[in-house]
């Protein structure tokens, strides 16, 4: 345990430090020499590597991570070939259309794209909708317990084993969440920021390690607004600023055949909002991690009592700071509204503020919907278990 939380902490370290570097943020120190432009004057090649190698190790990591999953092993290697199959048409796309610009507008690139996309989607759904069902839940009643009933028994274990399978299937979930966006990004994002993808990745899965591992009876909040910074300091590590000149707009028509401002406005938005996205689909794995249920599995058996101590923390935590930093560029919008440079100076952030709520919205959507899923699948499965004969 010692050994994992200085392992975590040292790669939380590193890959902020590297994030930071690979791109010199600011306006006023554009011209600084960072990573990034130190791999573009070496030439492309060295640019392909990277990616390449990012595309290996993100993966490498969705193999591991999905094997060290307790449910069950043939729904696991079904998971795992879904991943790796998109892993290598990944490194498939990146290697053969990357340096070809002509190539990459034809029709091959985008039938690969929209491949990935179709793979992608199907392995997240699948793993999502069917995690629940795969983990294995027994009533059994003790009979030298200590006075309690059998009833009360039963709905005890049946808490315990809601509990367990919540954990199961929010890690198994999280998981593919987190890679399958990575992947997803690996494909969308400019190849210099491939190496960030799979940074970013690192740090919050460490991040999150680390808050289990390091013993220290620390309020969820704080580590939550910590995974919320994270990624907010990650979308500037991407190449991001608060200007709308920064917005990669090539990457929104990677796989799509025909002009479509939908798709591509909903592609930009992935890629504008790739960081703090990833956080907040890392927050499925957080509450499997981070149960704060469990202190109150044996005060009551109920189950919207429950679900609403494992979502309460990490769903709020977001939407308070962002509903607090909108609300502050709000007011200095309004009260500044006269003046010369607040339109054309200060708009664009506030614009970004905006969007960063849409992104909020939506990531804490997705990760209430997968719980409550979640939650509602594993008491079916308990309460038609006890209505069986024994």
């Amino acid at each position: 345990s010692r050994y994992r939380q200085v392992l975590a902490l040292l790669v939380i370290l590193i890959s902020g430090r590297i994030i930071r570097a690979w791109h010199q943020g600011g306006v006023n120190w554009t011209q600084l020499p960072d990573i990034s432009k130190w791999l573009e004057q070496g030439g492309s090649r060295w640019i392909k590597a990277i990616k390449v190698l990012s595309g290996i190790l993100i993966t490498s990591l969705s193999l591991f991570a999905f094997s060290t999953s307790r449910l069950n092993r043939c729904f696991i290697l079904v998971v795992q070939l879904f991943f790796l199959l998109s892993g290598c048409l990944v490194l498939q796309h990146a290697i053969k259309y990357q340096d070809n610009n002509f190539l990459a507008s034809g029709g091959g690139a985008t039938f690969i794209a929209q491949i990935i996309y179709a793979v992608l989607g199907i392995a997240t759904c699948f793993v999502a909708v069917a995690s629940p069902w795969m983990f294995p839940i027994y009533i059994h009643v003790n009979s030298s317990s200590n006075g309690q009933s059998p009833a009360s028994q039963i709905a005890k274990n049946q808490m315990v084993h809601l509990l367990g399978g919540l954990k199961e299937s929010s890690y198994l979930t999280g998981w593919a969440y987190m890679l399958s966006w990575s992947l997803l990004q690996l494909l969308l994002q400019q190849p210099i920021n491939s190496m960030p993808i799979l940074l970013l990745l690192l740090q919050t899965s460490a991040s999150v390690i680390y808050f289990l591992n390091d013993g220290v009876a620390r309020k969820t909040c704080v580590e939550v607004a910590a995974l919320y910074f994270i990624g907010m300091a990650g979308h500037f590590g991407l190449g991001n600023t608060n200007t709308l000149a920064t917005i990669d707009v090539a990457g929104a028509f990677i796989g799509i055949s025909s002009h479509s401002t939908l798709l591509s406005g909903i592609l930009m938005f992935c890629i504008t909002y790739a960081s703090p996205m990833l956080v907040l689909l890392s927050l499925v794995m957080y509450i499997s991690i981070k149960d704060e249920s469990h202190s109150r599995s044996n005060k009551t058996t109920n189950i919207g009592l429950l679900l609403k101590a494992v979502l309460a923390i990490p769903l709020l935590v977001p939407l308070c700071i962002n509903s607090v930093l909108l609300i502050a560029y709000t007011i200095v919008l309004l009260q500044m509204r006269n003046h010369l440079f607040i339109w054309s100076v200060f708009s664009p952030k506030y614009l970004y503020v905006c969007a960063t709520t849409v992104c909020v919205y939506i990531g804490v959507c997705i990760v209430a919907a997968t719980e409550v899923y979640i939650y509602l699948v594993c008491s079916f499965r308990s309460r038609r278990l006890l209505s069986e004969p024994l």
